[in-house]
């Protein structure tokens, strides 16, 4: 019983405690006043190494990550399009050995165009979120 007592009290002292340790280490704060726009109190709240956009400009870690995977998948679609083109070359007149590489072949030039597609619509769609 005592040392639920002990918990008890010791649980509504630590709430003071670290509310006058709080107080004493967060920095002072600046009051805007009530003519400044929203804006005024954003930009006062925004630290100084703080983006300004979403994405952070064209060098933005999303927009790396989105355009090397483009870049990656349309490398592939290239060299499958040259395999299917030396399958399709040595096939010898074998009519599944044409199909097969015929198949490649479309579908490389499939991947080209909708990694090309993906890199338009991805470079439209963050030049639309991010102000210039």
């Amino acid at each position: 019983m005592k040392k639920s007592i002990r918990v008890i009290l010791a649980g509504l002292l630590i709430v003071p405690v670290m509310a006058l340790g709080i107080s004493l280490v967060s920095p002072s704060v600046q009051y805007v006043s009530a003519q400044s726009s929203i804006k005024d109190g954003a930009s006062a709240a925004k630290g100084t190494d703080t983006p300004d956009t979403l994405f952070g400009g064209d060098g933005s870690v999303f927009n790396n990550i989105a355009n090397a995977a483009l870049y990656v998948i349309g490398a592939i679609s290239v060299l499958m399009l040259i395999y299917g083109g030396i399958r399709y070359t040595i096939s010898g007149g074998d009519t599944g050995a044409v199909t097969k590489a015929k198949d490649t072949i479309l579908y490389a030039v499939i991947g080209i165009v909708v990694a090309l597609m993906a890199y338009a619509i991805v470079n439209f769609v963050l030049g639309q979120l991010i102000p210039s």
